[in-house]
């Protein structure tokens, strides 16, 4: 493909100082960034607790940017209804966590809310292709959920490529984990359009400087290379 894909990134703030929260929130979106990504941790279907609730309905006063709240729990059923209503714009669930995916979909979308789902490393593409026509975000995850900071898995960019084929221009092809300067050209030549960032933002002495080079690395990406266009 000779066209250079339009790249979005949605900052995750697992790896944001709390202690600074609005002053972070506050730089990226300045720096024009499309979302913000809210990790949400059970403590059961991944092994470790993070953002809660509150701090999604804090947010929500506070910025205009869109929240898209990654569900890593067992009932994503249970939770949905309550982060919609704290002011997440998007809602993803895990496709591990359903027997019946196409049901949860409409259920989602009676939140009036954008629609994803998410598929671990060791999840196949095949798992979502039936209802990737019925989903706003397909977020890929090339780290194992729980935990920031881990290296991208290699093996997951043959299935952001697989996703990439499936998809509309409209919809997020989303790839959260181990995404920085160095793998960012991987991911985006594999035909991912979103970006999912933490360390390489907020584990920054200056996240609007990151963000500015990361739209450079990325923007110079051709589908199809790893090569700057």
């Amino acid at each position: 493909m000779s066209v250079i894909q339009p790249i979005r990134i949605t900052p995750s703030l697992l790896d944001a100082d709390l202690a600074r929260l609005a002053e972070q929130v506050a730089a990226v979106e300045a720096a024009g960034v499309e979302g913000l990504h809210l990790d949400v941790m059970d403590g059961h279907f991944v092994p470790n607790l993070s953002l809660g609730v509150p701090v999604v309905a804090s947010l929500a006063r506070h910025t205009k940017l869109l929240l898209d709240a990654h569900l890593m729990v067992t009932d994503p059923r249970k939770y949905a209804p309550l982060f919609a209503d704290a002011g997440a714009g998007s809602i993803t669930f895990h496709i591990e966590t359903t027997q019946q995916p196409r049901e949860l979909i409409k259920e989602l979308r009676q939140l009036d809310v954008r629609v994803g789902v998410a598929l671990n490393p060791g999840t196949p593409a095949e798992d979502v292709l039936e209802i990737v026509d019925q989903v706003d975000v397909v977020l890929v995850m090339t780290v194992w959920p729980g935990f920031g900071g881990q290296k991208l898995i290699p093996e997951c960019l043959k299935k952001i490529e697989t996703l990439a084929e499936q998809m509309r221009p409209e919809q997020w092809l989303q790839v959260d984990g181990g995404v920085n300067v160095e793998t960012v050209p991987q991911v985006v030549a594999a035909g991912a359009n979103t970006l999912v960032m933490g360390s390489a933002i907020f584990g920054q002495a200056d996240p609007a400087a990151a963000l500015r080079e990361l739209r450079r690395v990325a923007g110079g990406v051709r589908r199809g290379t790893e090569q700057p266009a």
